[in-house]
């Protein structure tokens, strides 16, 4: 993977061809930091402008990708006019679209017996936290000791095992988490290409460029999507020692806010003009931009 900062001028290069830009991106982990707890993760108010500005411009498009419930999702980001994907991409909402995968919205009850099930071998096990999402739960143990840990894998491993057996769900660890989803052909890759249909009519030809953002395994499909598609850029947001299907990293959140300042700078041309003083002297305003393409950023 290529650092994504060091390559700067390159991908400044590439958005230029574009016709429309589809920035998508996960949340926990990209653009907020790990946290103990799901519900302690907030978006800060620096990035939520980022987002916001860059939804207003012109051919320029934002989705969130998220694990989280499509309501929980859009209250965390709270940004109108943008395009929301929750429960791994299983719903979508956004302008001009609402989707439910239908056979996911039919797994419900076994999702909430799976639920229960996992309430009543976990539920003891001091800092666990599963968590009802309606299509998917999450199994949460970033908070439990280290001396009952195993006894978590063991109790999902085995789980996992009898629903994957019966046909009726998938469970998929993640960063300190368990994810468990229905048995139906979707994933974060599927609902990414669900989206660049959607705004990119006529393929590569249409002049589509996808920006994919995310962290944790369960972003890989979404990269491979990207990648198959051949110009636009995924990012894994991480150190670059994990493998990963994806072209670029990015190290943390900060590095991601970095990324987001240079794309809405780059987006933002401003012309270079002749200024006339109180004191009736000419001076030269440099384009602000002229510097992003001329330094790479340390």
């Amino acid at each position: 993977m290529e650092h994504l900062l060091s390559e700067w001028l390159d991908v400044a290069n590439r958005l230029r061809e574009a016709r429309r830009i589809l920035l998508m991106s996960d949340y926990d982990g990209t653009l907020t930091p790990i946290v103990e707890r799901p519900e302690l993760a907030e978006l800060s108010p620096g990035v939520k402008e980022l987002l916001r500005s860059l939804s207003h411009q012109r051919g320029f498009t934002v989705a969130i990708i998220s694990g989280r419930a499509i309501a929980d999702i859009k209250a965390k980001v709270g940004i109108k006019g943008i395009i929301y994907a929750g429960n791994h991409g299983l719903e979508i909402e956004g302008p001009g679209i609402s989707f439910v995968n239908p056979i996911a919205h039919e797994f419900r009850p076994i999702i909430n017996v799976i639920h229960y099930v996992l309430t009543r071998a976990l539920g003891k096990i001091r800092g666990i936290f599963i968590e009802n999402k309606g299509l998917t739960i999450s199994v949460h143990y970033r908070n439990v000791e280290q001396a009952n840990i195993d006894e978590v894998h063991s109790i999902v491993q085995r789980l996992s095992g009898s629903v994957e057996a019966a046909g009726k769900a998938r469970i998929t660890p993640g960063k300190k988490v368990y994810e468990v989803k229905p048995a139906v052909n979707w994933d974060k890759g599927k609902a990414i290409k669900l989206l660049m249909r959607r705004y990119g009519k006529g393929g590569r030809r249409s002049g589509l460029f996808p920006i994919y953002m995310g962290d944790d395994l369960t972003d890989e499909d979404g990269f491979r999507v990207i990648e198959h598609y051949g110009q636009g850029i995924s990012v894994f947001v991480g150190e670059p020692d994990r493998p990963s299907l994806a072209r670029y990293f990015l190290r943390t959140p900060d590095e991601v806010t970095t990324f987001l300042t240079l794309l809405l700078s780059r987006l933002q041309p401003v012309p270079d003009s002749i200024q006339e003083t109180e004191t009736g002297d000419m001076i030269e305003m440099r384009n602000p931009n002229q510097d992003l393409m001329l330094e790479e950023p340390s």
